[in-house]
């Protein structure tokens, strides 16, 4: 299949420029950013959360773009110029949102695929999980401490599925683009390989056309 036939495929969330994302929400987008054009996102946070976001150039030529990352209050927190990933941490966040753009402005005819995620891990915690909780809390030291240590369990066992299922998506982007990669070396080697067959076939007809001249000529001095 070629490589802009997958292109498409790859690429079919394709983003518009502003598109808003949700607070509190761990967001991963694929999206075709066109040759000569800037798109932005915007992440919505609430004061004193992390937020982490990461991209990845998974196609197009140069496998680079330009990103900045700006706070609410207008303060560029990061500007990076024809870079293939990256990941960076906002630790303590501001209330209102973060603009997310990538720049492919310098290159005029190639479009890039990028894939880029916003994790956002708050500080506080869920008021219906603290009533759930506080609905089975008894007298009982032990029982207390049981569904302490319960609680305690499950959010370490969250914690490990979530992060799993992060690096298995960072994992998945890394695929498509060594696939990107690979197809597009695989022409580049059939077409040269394909042209080199062609100029030793042609050395070698030229050759045995010369050697049978050379004897033809020599036979007619001969007679």
């Amino acid at each position: 299949m070629p490589a802009s036939v997958q292109l498409c495929l790859m690429g079919c969330m394709t983003l518009t420029v502003g598109l808003a994302l949700g607070p509190n929400q761990n967001m991963e987008f694929t999206f075709m950013l066109p040759a000569g054009s800037t798109e932005c996102f915007y992440q919505t946070t609430v004061t004193s959360d992390t937020m982490e976001v990461e991209y990845q150039v998974i196609a197009g030529s140069g496998l680079d773009v330009g990103f900045a990352l700006i706070s609410p209050s207008g303060y560029r927190l990061v500007s990076e110029f024809r870079t293939s990933d990256g990941i960076h941490m906002v630790d303590p966040t501001e209330y209102g949102d973060y603009r997310l753009c990538f720049d492919n402005s310098f290159s005029k005819m190639s479009e890039k695929m990028v894939f880029f995620k916003v994790i956002i891990n708050s500080q506080s915690e869920t008021p219906g999980v603290q009533e759930d909780w506080a609905d089975f809390t008894v007298s009982d030291r032990m029982v207390d401490y049981r569904l302490k240590e319960i609680r305690g369990r499950m959010d370490s066992v969250y914690r490990r599925l979530e992060k799993s299922r992060q690096v298995q998506t960072v994992l998945r982007a890394f695929e498509a683009r060594d696939r990107y990669l690979l197809e597009d070396n695989l022409w580049r080697v059939s077409f040269w390989s394909c042209l080199n067959l062609l100029v030793i076939m042609g050395v070698a007809v030229t050759q045995i056309y010369t050697l049978k001249r050379l004897f033809d000529g020599t036979k007619r001095v001969s007679t």
